[in-house]
């Protein structure tokens, strides 16, 4: 909390760290490889590719690990869910492995890198427990499936599990791993930089030519190079109709102070909704971090109800003192639980994506640094087939025409209530909505101080009317998960134009 006890609207990870800063991009870079996105997936790529002595140019929006990576729970675990007896039914097991092998890998990078900074990496146990005796069997399936993989899983009892309520039991994953994720990449960018790279903050990557060699362009200048890597959470150059093979989800998180022993474990559980629940210290204090309430951008009703829900939870089973943070993320998802890790598309066999890590990126993203770099500096990586971005299987086409589907419907149904709507709004604070112009629709929202902004509401992705997000203020596009700040920046894509302002209308 700060100073006048008011709850931190944003994530410990961003509130305990500021530098180093990095300068923005300031002129015309050639480079063996540019890397897009300074996250951990960016970062993770860059630091193999600089041991590698490739010269390597980061290039990034925001901050280092501002964005996805500075708002996650920050479990670094090759338990992902109930993912590998799934899998072993949708993939086969040569594939499960190299899943399981190439996360398992990963923890195990997070743990000798952080001994060369401070990242507060620590080992814990992983759980996934079942909320009641119906789920039990699920739980015991995924022991079974995720030992056969070689990984260090076992099946335990309700009495194993170091929560205050009570569960059915659950898979327990030991020798997992829960860090600080900010500290972690900033100390990646450090790696960067003493390898002989580059790392550029406040530089907006606006446009990519595929060629030899490919050209990444920005307002700040143009980075030349062999290999382009995009790690921007979702692809910033969609070369690939990646749009219409993933779903988006946002998830809500509360740091929470409580009186007593705090849980010494990770959790998640079965059931609908999730729950994360994991500990860590901040300023010498313990936080339990709370997730879940997620649902699909842009839709699912107000978000400030979700933060609700999930304050009643927490204090329905925590004896709790103060709510100290909360903030919300937002993931990608593939419709086969496997992220996008290679090469990008059929634009070339020189630009390489990593994306729909489906709430696991902290494995998966350095995973995801791992396979690609071994594709650009080996031409080959043993863990490349199960995550290969061209991969078609038929549930996931499925999936795929059916999701589509119902985004078509759901286009259809918004701009329909658009033609419709008021032409005027009457707001109070930290309201917003949509309303009918001569330009079309116009999104108008008044902040907490009364002022009042007015964008278009028009998607410039693909033309969605959006909605506005109550819980964290923003503009949120209900088709493919594209969310603006009340005055049009872009958050998150796939679209990559700021929204037009407009003038606002009111009663």
């Amino acid at each position: 909390m700060d100073d006048h006890g008011r709850t931190r609207e944003e994530s410990p990870w961003l509130s305990t760290t500021d530098g180093p800063r990095y300068p923005p991009l300031d002129g015309d870079r050639t480079v063996d490889v540019a890397v897009i996105g300074a996250g951990i997936a960016g970062l993770a790529t860059a630091v193999h590719l600089a041991e590698g002595e490739q010269t390597v140019a980061v290039i990034e929006r925001d901050r280092v690990g501002g964005a996805v990576t500075g708002h996650t729970t920050a479990k670094v675990t090759s338990q992902h869910g109930l993912t590998y007896h799934r899998l072993l039914g949708t993939v086969g097991e040569a594939r499960a492995r190299q899943y399981a092998t190439a996360n398992q890998r990963a923890l195990e990078e997070v743990a000798d890198r952080s001994g060369g900074f401070d990242a507060e990496f620590e080992r814990a146990s992983a759980y996934v427990y079942a909320d009641g005796a119906d789920d039990r069997e699920q739980v015991r399936e995924e022991a079974r499936a995720a030992k056969r993989l070689g990984l260090p899983a076992t099946f335990v009892g309700g009495e194993a599990i170091d929560l205050p309520y009570e569960t059915a039991g659950a898979v327990r994953f030991t020798e997992q791993g829960q860090f600080h994720p900010r500290k972690y990449v900033l100390g990646l960018a450090g790696r960067v930089k003493a390898g002989g790279g580059e790392v550029f903050e406040g530089t907006r990557a606006t446009d990519m030519r595929v060629g030899q060699p490919c050209e990444v362009g920005t307002e700040n200048g143009t980075v030349s190079a062999d290999h382009v890597v995009c790690a921007t959470h979702f692809p910033v150059f969609d070369r690939g109709g990646y749009f219409a093979r993933m779903k988006t989800k946002r998830s809500y998180v509360l740091g929470v102070r409580v009186a007593g022993d705090s849980p010494s474990g990770m959790y998640y559980n079965t059931g609908d909704p999730y729950r994360s629940i994991r500990t860590h210290e901040v300023d010498g204090e313990a936080l339990v971090l709370i997730g879940g309430e997620n649902h699909e951008t842009g839709r699912g009703g107000s978000t400030t109800e979700r933060y609700e829900r999930l304050e009643a939870f927490v204090r329905t089973h925590f004896d709790v003192e103060e709510v100290a943070y909360r903030w919300s993320t937002q993931d990608y998802a593939t419709f086969d639980g496997i992220p996008y890790i290679g090469r990008l598309g059929p634009v070339g066999e020189s630009v390489y994506v990593a994306t729909g890590f489906g709430g696991w990126g902290m494995t998966g993203g350095v995973a995801a640094g791992r396979i690609v770099s071994g594709l650009i500096l080996r031409g080959e990586h043993p863990q490349r087939e199960v995550f290969s971005p061209t991969r078609i299987d038929g549930e996931s086409a499925k999936t795929l025409v059916t999701h589509n589907a119902a985004v078509g419907a759901q286009f259809t149904a918004d701009w329909a209530r658009a033609l419709v709507a008021s032409e005027e709004a009457t707001l109070r604070p930290g309201e917003g909505t949509v309303v009918k112009t001569d330009d079309g629709p116009v999104g108008v929202s008044r902040d907490e101080s009364g002022e009042v902004s007015a964008v278009s509401a028009v998607c410039p992705h693909m033309n969605c009317v959006l909605r506005w997000n109550d819980g964290e203020g923003s503009w949120d596009c209900p088709c493919h998960g594209s969310r603006f700040t009340r005055d049009g920046k872009v958050l998150d894509g796939p679209a990559i134009e700021d929204l037009p302002r407009r003038e606002a209308r009111e009663k």
